[in-house]
Parts: C-alpha cells; sequence; structure tokens
C-alpha cells in the first residue's frame, strides 16, 4: 500500500512538474492609436501560436508585433498549440494617437517624386490646420529639394522631390482643436546611377545628368571619359545593322545634308535645321527650323539631343512610319555654342 502512495506521490509531481505557463508582455504600456505594440511571448512550451488582438486582426508568430489604427480597449489572446487550455488573455487599452506624416516609402534616392501624409486621429472631425515646413539652405549651395509647382504647403499632403544626395529634415505643425504639434524627421536621401549628356563648346565640356523628365544643373567636366566620348562622337560615318551610312553618300539623297544619326530605321539629320525622316529618305519632317549645331541619340532613353543658338533641347524618338510626332520638343538648357553632344552610358 505505501508503494503504490509512493507511485502516486511521484506521477503527480511529475504531472505537475510538466504544466505549461502562458503568458506574454506588451509594450509599451500605454500605447497611441498608429503605434507600434510588441508583444513578448513568455510561455513555457509550445510550437504553434494563435494570436487575436481583438480588432478582427491575427498573427501566427511566436512574439509578433501589432499597429491598433483605433483607440479603445482591446480584448488580447494567445492560444498555444491549439489547445484552449492553453490561453493567456489580457486587455489592453489603446489611447489617442499622436500626429505624425508617413510616406509609403522607406529609402529615398535624388529626382525621385515622394509623397509625405498627414496621420492623426480625429474621430469627431475637430478643424484641422496643417503647414509644412523645410530647413532654408545655404545661400551659396543648390537647394536639396524642390516642391511641384502647384504644391500647396498647408494640405495634408505634400510631393517632393530632392535633388542632392544627404540628410534632409522635414517638418509638419498641426494645429487639432487648438492644440498645435510639431512633428520633425531626418530623412537620408542617396545618391543614383543615371545616364549623361555631355556637351562640348568651344570653351571646355560640360556634363548634365539625366533623371526622366528632370536633370541636374550643368556643370563643367574634366573627366577623362567624357573627354574620350565627345571626340569620339562624329555624324559623318554611322553603323546601322551591319551597314556602313556616310555623309558623302547620303548627300545623294538628302541635298545639303550636315549630319546625321540613325536608329529605329528612322535618320535624323541636320540640314537647314533638324529633321526626321525613314531611313530611305521617304516622309521627311521638320523637328526644328533653326540651325542645329550638333545632335546626338540616347538609345537607351530613346531620346535625341540636339544643340541651337539657343541652348540644348531634347525628344523622344519618333515612331510614327510618316514620322509625324505630337511630343513637342523640350529645352534641356541654355548652354551655348554647343559644337558636339554625346551619351555617357557609365551611370556616375
Amino acid at each position: 500500500m505505501k508503494k503504490i502512495s509512493f507511485l502516486l506521490t511521484v506521477c503527480f509531481a511529475l504531472i505537475a512538474c510538466k504544466k505549461t505557463d502562458i503568458s506574454f508582455t506588451y509594450t509599451p504600456e500605454t500605447p497611441r492609436a498608429g503605434e507600434t505594440v510588441r508583444f513578448a511571448n513568455h510561455s513555457s512550451s509550445g510550437q504553434d501560436w494563435e494570436w487575436t488582438f481583438g480588432d478582427g486582426s491575427t498573427s501566427s508568430l511566436k512574439s509578433p508585433s501589432h499597429v491598433y489604427k483605433q483607440p479603445g480597449t482591446y480584448r488580447v489572446v494567445l492560444k498555444v498549440d491549439k489547445k484552449n487550455s492553453w490561453t493567456a488573455t489580457k486587455q489592453i487599452t489603446v489611447f489617442d494617437t499622436v500626429p505624425t506624416f508617413v510616406s509609403a516609402d522607406s529609402t529615398f534616392y535624388i529626382y525621385r517624386d515622394y509623397t509625405f501624409t498627414a496621420n492623426l486621429y480625429n474621430p469627431y472631425n475637430y478643424e484641422v490646420e496643417y503647414q509644412w515646413f523645410l530647413p532654408s539652405d545655404r545661400a551659396d549651395a543648390e537647394p536639396c529639394f524642390r516642391v511641384a509647382a502647384d504644391e500647396d504647403w498647408k494640405s495634408s499632403t505634400l510631393r517632393l522631390y530632392f535633388t542632392r544626395p544627404g540628410e534632409v529634415q522635414i517638418g509638419l505643425r498641426v494645429i487639432l482643436n487648438g492644440d498645435t504639434t510639431d512633428i520633425e524627421k531626418t530623412l537620408n536621401v542617396s545618391d543614383r546611377a543615371t545616364n549623361s549628356v555631355l556637351m562640348r563648346t568651344t570653351l571646355t565640356d560640360y556634363r548634365q545628368r539625366i533623371f526622366g523628365e528632370r536633370a541636374e544643373p550643368v556643370r563643367e567636366d574634366r573627366s577623362e571619359q567624357g573627354r574620350t566620348l565627345l571626340d569620339y562622337e562624329q555624324d559623318t560615318v554611322q553603323t546601322y545593322n551591319g551597314t556602313v551610312f556616310r555623309l558623302s553618300e547620303l548627300k545623294t539623297v538628302f541635298a545639303g545634308l550636315e549630319g546625321f544619326h540613325i536608329a529605329n530605321r528612322k535618320i535624323y539629320y541636320r540640314m537647314n535645321g533638324l529633321w526626321v525622316a525613314n531611313i530611305d529618305g521617304a516622309y521627311p519632317v521638320q523637328i526644328d527650323a533653326e540651325t542645329c549645331t550638333a545632335m546626338t541619340l540616347d538609345t537607351q532613353d530613346n531620346r535625341i539631343y540636339w544643340a541651337n543658338s539657343r541652348g540644348v533641347w531634347y525628344m523622344p524618338f519618333v515612331s510614327s512610319d510618316n514620322n509625324r510626332f505630337v511630343t513637342v520638343p523640350t529645352q534641356l538648357n541654355t548652354l551655348v555654342p554647343v559644337v558636339k553632344i554625346a551619351a555617357d552610358y557609365d551611370k556616375k
């Protein structure tokens, strides 16, 4: 009898030792709507985790994070290994949010558009005022950002693009029901690879990096690579699909021809202005009536660049069969007199 009692005692002791403790904590202890709440799972056993956060959201991570979008009191439940007996429950109170602003992007690069949006909790539709502010730049430096021409500095959103790498501060003042909150954030803006247009005048060489419809300011270029590309650039001999085209030969078709480039079965040529035609000379159309002093084709961006007495211009390649185009030429800069243009694909 004593032996049986001893065995039962040992069994109960072993069962007690194997009892699983299901528990969790969360930080911060007084979270606000929109703030990340981190849950720490302290359960002593288990392989499967089932969290319900009380707002319709769930997670299967061992120690998840969650953001409550609305203030209120929520019932958080942790169930381990799908066992109803292995659960832990806590009430969490989420307080009203502090105004902030967010962007869908986490990394920022020069010459890309970004949208920043005010984020605040206003369930009672109080009157709200917004005022975005940016630090003033040194008088001797280029601005590190630009605002779209139609931008409203007093709306809930702000659209920017940055023109130089480095740290940039953005601020927002929110006045909600008479209470003022200032939010400031520091962004790290990175440089990025892109193509360049090289231009030679009678004085020196220049470079302008191109970012879609935007471009950096013109700067003097003393690089060996830029000089080599401009030295090599010419529009009197072109090889296209294995065939060599020479200026002297093409003058029989294009009387008065001064220079040309070929791409996509189109010939762009200098002759009393700038023209485009099919490679056989059919459907000639004038792009620019002013005397063209230099031109080049960028076959990566599918653009033609040319120079006249007012500066440097560009437009997309012409694609129609009859060479009619809809896009009007866009002025890139006012650099004159340009005698050579080349495209640089080195990306820097």
